[in-house]
């Protein structure tokens, strides 16, 4: 039985060759759509899950509020791993992590960088799923100057995993790293990445009491059963006990006191498996993720795939009339309603497992592109096939059961006698079921529409906003390498005409930065602590950003010793209720250095968008590592030329290496652009899938209203009348899309632009767009049908009459 079904499926799929392409490729490109969204939730959904006690691991993180201003930290206090493991019976190991950066190492005569290092307490193997090749997990960092290194390092250095006991030197560094371990390297899906990791002992901060400094990454192994809730209560306690005794000298007033003014401080539990999609801090070890990315991409995903299927229903049921006669001839000859209902069905779980094959080619071509543009490194070969297989062979019949299921009890349900006569029933109902599937396609169309518009122009507005200092034509030089011989090379430059200004100094507003949180306090004014960030900068640095200042004058050498001279942003002086009269005031920090205002900076953007601008000051500092280069010249190439060929003069083991500012810029919004590359080509897909269900619906209704067409040819209709008439039904089906698509699409791209301190307003044009185009799309799509009915032959429709 089920081999006669597929046959006669098969050959009723080789007749309707045409319906059966449409019908195939909407609904592959809907399970294609819905199989690539699904391959990026779940890698997005798998970071840190590789460790084999994810769900038992978390970090620990810092949150506050001074005066308003927030605190959000991934690092926190020396002391704390160690206070917990202690006093809190529910953790049983702690580690730390501090960041190292990419130092020189040398091997021989060789010298390699770019890889990363980090130390680490030797609990932290314990804690992390670290698989080593060679060494002992448990002690591999337990003493001094010693390293764990990954598997491509050692091979890369040293041509070999059989690497213990070697040597391992850092220039500039008097100390020799002994390889007592090799690791696997690290999964792509982890929140760090690092390719040696050094023991904590060897350094000497590492071992403070200081609960007022931190830098120190703090993970803790939970018992089982263990609650966070009940867990932050014990930690809340523990932390205002340790901080208390030593926040007076710290910042001159009580612990009590400082609570009593509305601010607030404390440590929190973050769980592994949340950091990478529900981060907000600073100072995290690698960029996160975005949940609510993952909420709109898999709502894309079901959407498309609801489409594809209604597609197919509306399909099936309009190629239905081609085989109305099929239907009466088979029922006529004894065929009972379940033997048809089940051919029926047999047809359609045939063509979607033929859509399934072809949408499995489709991701594997597309699979690449989709890596770029999302950012993924998703591999094939790294799937798990052996669940994967069986997953897809229970999709496409889920899929086929579900979209084949109403046209097969359509289909089976004609009458014999009718449809040998040549006449269907048409139904009553002038919005039926097929009418309210394709609104509900235009409601998602509409909406895709919408959102990418309003996504598309927050995007521009964020490229072109005035952002407070200008990043067009500024070259960013890593100068550390030079050491003393910076200044030298900085004085040689400077005597370029194509350079107007050079700042010595590693603050930049856009792109990896130094930043220093700086509490200060006001005119002697212990009790209003204001939290700020400190930028280290010379005299070059206002004129060389393009900054411009509000009021007083910028740092400079013809006033002598400018050290304990401060400059403040416009929202410092705000927060700190000057109302214009700043100059003169004075600034006094944690460390009792008292400063001098001398100028107010007009607000930048020294955050993202995302963000509202906080308080910042500028302090005089001869802060080496990065030469900001404001240049003057149209052959930017031949300079760029010329800043090598006077950086490579001086004996450096680093080579040359430069960015351009508004490049830098650029990076700190790349998960947005490629959220909206990535939805316009989504809502691009969606429309036409759309399109294919419309142009079902077409087929359907001239088929249906043939002989009422003929009728109006003959009594004198135009072929423009007929076609607007048939037209304007499906017009009708978009407004109303468009009537109740609107106020949903308003309110999700209102609370996505809500994510934004500085967004556009969202305006009536933009439905408007959105609405004419859905209304032009739809015309193109029924035109062909419509015009095709008006054209034909009211002899053929009516002869029968």
């Amino acid at each position: 039985m089920i081999k006669n079904n597929l046959k006669i499926a098969w050959r009723n799929l080789r007749r309707n060759s045409s319906t059966s392409i449409i019908n195939i490729t909407g609904l592959a490109l809907g399970i294609a759509i819905c199989l690539l969204i699904s391959l990026y939730v779940a890698d997005e959904f798998s970071f840190d899950r590789f460790n084999t006690n994810a769900d038992r691991i978390v970090r620990v993180v810092f949150r506050g509020t001074v005066q308003g201003g927030t605190m959000n930290e991934a690092h926190v206090m020396p002391p704390v791993a160690a206070t917990m493991k202690a006093e809190l019976a529910e953790v049983q190991e702690t580690a730390r992590l501090r960041q190292a950066g990419a130092p020189l190492f040398t091997v021989g005569d060789k010298v390699f960088r770019d890889e990363q290092m980090a130390y680490v307490d030797a609990a932290f193997f314990k804690i992390f799923t670290l698989p080593f090749i060679k060494g002992d997990a448990n002690t591999a960092v337990k003493m001094p100057y010693t390293a764990v290194i990954s598997e491509s390092m050692a091979r890369k250095y040293f041509g070999t995993t059989d690497v213990l006991g070697r040597d391992l030197a850092i220039k500039g560094d008097q100390n020799i790293l002994k390889i007592t371990g090799v690791m696997k390297d690290i999964p792509r899906n982890s929140h760090f990445h690092f390719d040696i990791f050094t023991s904590m002992t060897a350094l000497e901060d590492s071992r403070s009491n200081s609960w007022m400094t931190s830098e120190y990454y703090t993970y803790a192994l939970l018992a089982e059963n263990t609650s966070l809730k009940s867990l932050e209560k014990n930690l809340a306690t523990l932390f205002d006990k340790h901080v208390g005794a030593q926040f007076m000298a710290g910042f001159g007033m009580s612990y009590e006191d400082y609570k009593k003014s509305g601010n607030t401080i404390g440590l929190y539990l973050q769980p592994l498996t949340d950091i990478h999609l529900h981060s907000n801090f600073g100072y995290d070890l690698s960029p996160s993720g975005d949940i609510r990315y993952i909420y709109i991409f898999s709502a894309i995903a079901l959407f498309m795939l609801l489409i594809a299927t209604i597609n197919f229903m509306n399909l099936s049921t309009a190629s239905g009339f081609q085989r109305s006669r099929e239907v009466g001839v088979r029922k006529v000859l004894g065929a009972d309603k379940q033997s048809l209902i089940r051919q029926f069905l047999s047809e359609g779980i045939l063509l979607t497992y033929l859509a399934l094959f072809l949408a499995v080619g489709i991701v594997l071509l597309a699979l690449p592109l989709f890596n770029q543009l999302s950012g993924k490194s998703i591999a094939i070969h790294q799937l798990n096939f052996a669940k994967i297989i069986p997953l897809l062979l229970a999709f496409g019949l889920l899929v086929g059961l579900f979209s084949s299921t109403y046209s097969a009890l359509y289909l089976a349900a004609f009458n014999p006698l009718t449809v040998l006569k040549g006449r269907l029933l048409r139904s009553t109902k002038r919005f039926n079921l097929r009418s309210s599937l394709v609104v509900f396609q235009f409601i998602i169309s509409v909406g895709l529409i919408f959102c990418t518009v309003v996504v598309v122009r927050q995007l521009d507005y964020m490229r072109n906003i005035k952002l407070g200092y200008e990043k067009e034509n500024v070259i960013v030089i890593q100068s550390w390498p030079l050491g003393e011989n910076e200044k030298t090379y900085v004085k040689q430059l400077s005597e370029d005409s194509r350079i107007k200004h050079i700042s010595r100094s590693s603050y930049l507003p856009a792109g990896e930065t130094n930043n220093n949180n700086f509490f200060v306090y006001p005119d002697g004014n212990t009790e209003k602590w204001v939290k700020t960030l400190r930028y280290d900068v010379d005299e070059e640095y206002i004129a060389a950003m393009g900054m411009q200042l509000h009021e007083g004058r910028n740092f400079s050498k013809a006033f002598g010793n400018d050290t304990l001279s401060i400059i403040v942003n416009e929202t410092a002086a705000k927060d700190l209720g000057w109302k214009g009269k700043s100059l003169g005031r004075t600034l006094t920090n944690k460390d009792n250095k008292t400063y001098r205002v001398v100028g107010v900076v007009k607000d930048f953007h020294f955050k993202s968008l995302h963000e509202p601008i906080s308080p910042l000051v500028m302090v005089l500092g001869d802060q080496a590592g990065s030469l900001i280069v404001k240049t003057e010249t149209k052959d930017t190439e031949a300079l760029i030329q010329k800043l090598k060929a006077e950086y490579d003069a001086f004996p450096s083991d680093i080579p040359f290496n430069y960015s351009f500012l508004d490049e830098r810029y650029a990076q700190t919004y790349q998960a947005e652009v490629k959220t909206g590359i990535l939805l316009s080509i989504f809502a691009g897909l969606t429309i036409f899938v759309a399109c294919l269900g419309l142009f079902g619906l077409a087929i359907f209704t001239a088929n249906q209203r043939r002989k009422e067409i003929g009728i109006h040819k003959v009594i004198g209709a135009s072929v423009p009348g007929i076609t607007g008439m048939l037209s304007a039904e499906f017009i009708k089906l978009v407004l109303i899309a468009i009537v109740i698509s609107s106020p949903i699409a308003w309110w999700a791209m209102y609370k996505w632009l809500e994510n934004f301190a500085y967004r556009i307003e969202i305006q009536w044009w933009m439905f408007a767009v959105a609405g004419l185009l859905a209304i032009l799309i739809a015309l193109l799509t029924v035109s062909s049908q419509a015009i095709k009915a008006a054209l034909a032959n009211p002899v053929d429709s009516l002869r029968e009459e």
